[in-house]
């Protein structure tokens, strides 16, 4: 029944990011619908973490790279508690909490500001060495996406993390294999992937990001790690629950309603469509 109770949660989540960026009319729709589940299993399950008091000391923190996924990370942290359900209408607005990007300090639980591709690892990085220098036993959850992989500066993240065996450093990367100019895959490849990880002194996991259950799982086998940090490759379906954005990287940068795209609905359709798919979703959980 958790299990039930959190996909629930998570397709809900994909409701709001769709009814946030329609009100936008900005932002990224394809990365957000395909984290909703980890974001879910992240806020709802894993994290050490409380809403009413979001700077407790000894909280897990969640560092988000890939900053341009926030839709996902604000609509399950309103969900959970954070901020009222209302704010998410200010999404990108003039003064609004709730920029384009993570902003550290606007916003209550946000760890890290970020914006450039590539910065999240080495911020999480420094609290990690801060947690390991402070004698804590908080965890540091990265996530990051695989087209800031094709920059260098991950990879030298990466290796300090190595060199200093970050045990308590747990990232998880989107491979949704979708950037903005196409797919990863012919754009700039990443394989082998897994091997590179290796050979800089990671312990590497796989999972279908997209089922909660398996991510659950593969959590708790990270956190067993103690020589070294681990790495999640999480397999998702960029613009997960909405048939005419899974898988199309044109949907990376791209809201409901604002562009013409081939298969699509036409615009002034396209978030209500993406409603009715997840409506059908939220049905089919509620049958079970």
């Amino acid at each position: 029944m958790e299990i039930l109770d959190l996909k629930k949660k998570a397709n809900h989540v994909r409701q709001l990011i769709i009814e946030t960026l329609v009100e936008a009319k900005s932002g990224h729709s394809a990365g957000p619908l395909g984290m909703a589940d980890i974001f879910t299993a992240f806020y709802f399950k894993i994290l050490r973490h409380d809403p009413k008091n979001p700077s407790m000391e000894e909280r897990d923190r969640l560092v988000l790279s890939n900053g341009h996924i926030c839709p996902v990370q604000y609509c399950t942290m309103a969900l959970n508690g954070y901020f009222p359900l209302d704010e998410l209408k200010t999404l990108r607005k003039i003064n609004s909490r709730l920029q384009g990007h993570p902003h550290r300090g606007a916003l209550p639980g946000i760890e890290n500001t970020s914006g450039p591709l590539g910065e999240g690892l080495s911020q999480a990085i420094g609290m990690a060495l801060a947690c390991r220098m402070d004698k804590k036993e908080y965890y540091i959850y990265c996530v990051t996406s695989d087209g800031e992989h094709q920059e260098g500066n991950t990879w030298e993240a990466a290796m300090a993390a190595g060199k200093y065996k970050l045990n308590r450093l747990i990232q998880v990367i989107d491979y949704n294999n979708i950037q903005i100019d196409g797919d990863v895959s012919n754009v700039m490849p990443l394989e082998p992937f897994k091997a590179k990880y290796e050979s800089f002194n990671w312990h590497v996991l796989e999972v279908d990001g997209n089922d909660i259950k398996a991510f659950l799982e593969v959590i708790d086998l990270a956190k067993q790690v103690q020589d070294k940090p681990v790495i999640v490759i999480a397999k998702t379906v960029p613009g997960k629950g909405v048939s005419f954005m899974e898988n199309n990287y044109r949907w990376h940068g791209n809201p409901p309603d604002v562009a013409d795209i081939p298969g699509a609905p036409p615009k002034g359709e396209q978030g209500k469509v993406a409603l009715e798919d997840l409506k059908k979703i939220e049905d089919r959980l509620n049958s079970l």
